[in-house]
């Protein structure tokens, strides 16, 4: 058996106005491709695994036409070299929006079906934050979703494309997908995994899967910050073959309903504050309640947040915090004037607002160089340090901040870039709560001007009523 492994994963933000370019992406090929899942996988099964390449990067705005052109190309050549191959196994996203072409993915398994012909099964993993085209199952025949937020299951979800393809092709049946959206867009700060009514919602998944003829399903939240006209969330379940595929659509039309009627019950699952107020809690907090970490949620670089709006360290600068740190500013500008004085120096910086111009601005800060990596710097502004990067950058575990000599067990107020708290971090944070910041992932997306996205669609809009 021979399968065909790669893809391209780009989770975009439309909202943001910089493109993403060809620079931006982490390319690999081959070999190296061998050694990532599903490919382990299917290695040690005995599949003959054809590696392409695996193109993916940082949440960001439009991917950039060309970019998307010189990546797909050097896709679909391998494809179209691929001899003799039983099946395909991508690694996407499910919400990349490519200037001038629209969903990445749909264009992507389009073209590799026109390659390939009706007979090569084609599997996909997807994040559960994907946004998908309803068009995109006439062309896929097993879709797959993380079902865990923060993400922990990444790469049992690849495996699990790998296999359900596997089984397809040795069994000789063609799965058929069906799906439903129904009209919600919450950010994903909304729907965590493990706690409810997303928890017992995941779960139902389960049962789903042991329906006679059903394969797989999924529930995907969608991506709040693309204004695309088929943003939001999505239902998919895969039927091991078409005569089974209304069973499909009848478990995929309870799921939907199932989260409809649920859709008041979502919310954030930390106190959400705003900026002021966050920081004046978590300045007052004891000695047992440290560190307390507040999430600067609209400009979360894992979302496509910008990564240089300097709110919260304005506000724990003029709060006068000590013990804190916030990883981190992107400015390149500033990691130079840094780098070029010195470890030591005392100095006055302009940070912040090179990169969201909309929402951000420089703010001026006078303090002293704590430290200098090949990465940024870390700037001592009183008891405020801030971390400057070079480029953006997502602080997700301790290991990054001990990377600039930062110990976050000493710090009482640790602000990051992110949305929600990854495992890592959870583990340490004695205390969280998230700031509703402005930014390109403004979590009040009310506020946002969308003109793309389907209406109506909860929570922007309230007042009207669905059924599948």
């Amino acid at each position: 058996m021979r399968i065909l492994v790669g893809g391209i994963a780009h989770e975009t933000n439309t909202f943001n106005p910089m493109p993403t370019s060809i620079e931006s992406f982490k390319v690999i090929r081959g070999r190296e491709l061998s050694n990532e899942e599903p490919a382990i996988s299917l290695l040690s099964i005995g599949v003959d695994v054809v590696p392409t390449l695996y193109a993916v990067t940082l949440p960001s705005g439009l991917v950039d036409g060309d970019a998307y052109s010189i990546l797909k190309n050097e896709f679909v050549e391998e494809v179209k070299g691929a001899v003799g191959v039983d099946g395909v196994c991508l690694l996407l996203h499910g919400a990349m929006v490519v200037k001038g072409v629209g969903s990445a993915e749909l264009d992507m398994v389009r073209t590799i079906r026109e390659v390939l012909g009706e007979e090569v099964i084609i599997s996909a993993s997807l994040d559960l934050h994907g946004n998908l085209p309803a068009e995109i199952v006439k062309y896929v025949d097993i879709l797959t979703a993380y079902r865990t937020t923060p993400h922990v299951d990444v790469a049992n979800t690849r495996r699990k494309a790998a296999e359900l393809l596997v089984e397809s092709v040795k069994r000789g049946k063609r799965p058929k997908t069906a799906i439903v959206k129904p009209p919600i867009l919450f950010p994903g700060e909304y729907v965590v995994t493990d706690t409810e009514p997303a928890a017992s919602l995941y779960r139902t998944l389960s049962n789903i899967d042991s329906t006679p003829g059903i394969l797989d399903s999924s529930l995907l939240v969608g991506m709040a910050w693309a204004d695309v006209q088929y943003a939001g969330a999505s239902v998919v379940t895969v039927s091991e073959e078409e005569r089974k595929l209304d069973e499909a659509y009848k478990k995929a039309h309870e799921m939907a309903m199932a989260y409809w009627r649920k859709r008041f019950e979502f919310q954030m699952e930390v106190e959400a504050k705003v900026p002021q107020e966050a920081v004046r809690q978590a300045k007052s907090l004891s000695e047992t309640k440290r560190p307390c970490f507040i999430s600067d949620s609209g400009d979360n670089v894992t979302a496509g947040g910008a990564g240089d709006v300097p709110i919260m360290l304005e506000e724990l600068v003029s709060s006068e915090v000590d013990d804190a740190v916030m990883g981190g500013m992107v400015d390149e500008e500033a990691v130079e004037v840094c780098r070029k004085a010195g470890v030591g120096a005392s100095l006055r910086l302009r940070i912040g607002g090179k990169l969201d111009k909309i929402n951000g601005y420089p703010l001026e800060i006078r303090g002293r160089v704590m430290k200098i990596t090949e990465n940024g710097a870390v700037f001592r502004i009183g008891g405020v340090d801030v971390i400057i990067t070079t480029k953006r950058t997502a602080f997700t575990s301790p290991e990054e901040f001990t990377a600039f000599g930062i110990d976050l067990s000493s710090k009482k107020v640790v602000v990051v870039k992110l949305g929600l708290l990854t495992a890592e971090l959870k583990r340490i944070a004695a205390q969280a709560m998230i700031a509703l910041t402005p930014g390109f992932t403004n979590l009040l997306i009310e506020q946002l001007d969308y003109k793309e996205v389907r209406r109506p669609i909860f929570p922007i809009d309230r007042d009207f009523d669905w059924r599948c």
